[in-house]
């Protein structure tokens, strides 16, 4: 076999590197544009250097450490801008708005935004124990007397309401015993004492306390058993007494009734009565009326008849009678009569006729 001789490497071609120019971006006015932000920068920084804002809801009370009118100023500002040199003056700021201390063990139960201590431990009059959540709301009224007795800050809080608020809670609610916390009129008499009582002490340093709310309390378990097995005991009194009261009403109410039926039943009998009494006098008055009529009627026909005999009796009668006699004939047609005797009838003899009917002559009687 023939060796093979190697291949010989091939010569390696030359690569050309391509620059890639990136196009330059040239902001027109771009040295005017620079000196732009440098003065908005500066404007920015002598703005939060020199000026303070007082919000809406704050007081502002500049304290002056160098120069002609050193010290805390009694100017109070208001919401908006306010120059402050560095170094030589600074702007405190105290809030503005009502604040609220919560005296309680359960912080989840209070206001987000209070300010939170721990509950109100009193001690009543009869010597038990009881702790009294509380709400004080209260604002700063005075700045300037709040920053020069009190303080800047929050010291409003730790050195002005919560030293002054537990003490006047216990000289004011521990005046209450036991049982005297379950009555609302009273909580709320002792809390407005209380009230009273933090103005008396806060209102010369510039506080001024608007509301004191007990929210709720809590004796120790022990004591809370005692209380509402006796509050059990006298609601069970006072549901018997109650009851008893009830029963005394009722009993009033039905006799009052029975009385009233029995009032109602005369009152129906007597008006039963009265109808019938009524009915009574009418029916005989008015029997009286028709037995009157009655009679005037019987005395008018017995006159009538006594008229009419005596109009019979007088002259012409008798001849009334014959007219009469001689309208019964009118209606025979014919009538038979003996002609001869003593009773015969001529009809031609009128005074023969006459005797016949008993007519005598005119003024006969």
């Amino acid at each position: 076999m023939e060796e093979q001789s190697p291949q010989e490497p091939r010569p390696m071609k030359k690569v050309r590197k391509r620059r890639i120019s990136i196009p330059k971006f040239r902001i027109p006015g771009g040295g005017k544009l620079k000196y732009f932000i440098i003065a908005a920068a500066v404007i920015v920084f002598a703005y939060n250097l020199l000026f303070v804002y007082v919000e809406p809801n704050e007081f502002g009370i500049k304290v002056v450490r160098l120069g002609i009118n050193r010290g805390v100023q009694q100017e109070v500002y208001t919401a908006g801008l306010n120059l402050v040199v560095p170094g030589m003056q600074q702007m405190h700021r105290l809030p503005r708005d009502v604040q609220v201390l919560e005296l309680t063990d359960y912080p989840n139960t209070a206001a987000d935004q209070a300010r939170k201590d721990r509950v109100a431990h009193i001690q009543t009059s009869d010597g038990f124990f009881v702790d009294v959540d509380v709400s004080i709301l209260y604002r700063i009224k005075d700045p300037y007397l709040v920053f020069t007795k009190i303080g800047p800050g929050s010291l409003f809080e730790e050195n002005g309401i919560i030293p002054k608020a537990e003490p006047a809670l216990k000289e004011t609610l521990g005046k209450l015993t036991t049982e005297d916390f379950y009555n609302s009129f009273l909580r709320v008499k002792k809390a407005q004492e209380a009230k009273e009582r933090l103005n008396e002490e806060l209102n010369p340093k510039g506080i001024y306390v608007e509301q004191v709310l007990v929210r709720y309390f809590r004796y120790s378990p022990e004591i809370q058993k005692n209380i509402e097995e006796k509050k059990l005991k006298d609601q069970l009194v006072f549901t018997n007494q109650a009851a008893a009261r009830a029963a005394r009403e009722e009993a009033e109410l039905k006799k009052i009734v029975q009385e009233g039926r029995v009032v109602v039943d005369v009152e129906m009998e007597q008006g039963r009565a009265y109808v019938t009494r009524k009915i009574a006098e009418k029916d005989l008055y008015v029997r009286a009326k028709k037995a009157e009529a009655d009679l005037l009627v019987k005395l008018a026909e017995a006159e009538k008849v006594r008229l009419k005999n005596d109009a019979l009796k007088g002259v012409g009668s008798e001849r009334m009678v014959g007219l009469k006699m001689a309208d019964v004939y009118k209606g025979l047609d014919l009538i038979v009569l003996p002609s001869d005797g003593s009773a015969g009838v001529n009809p031609l003899d009128l005074d023969n006729a006459l005797k016949l009917f008993d007519v005598r002559k005119g003024g006969a009687q």
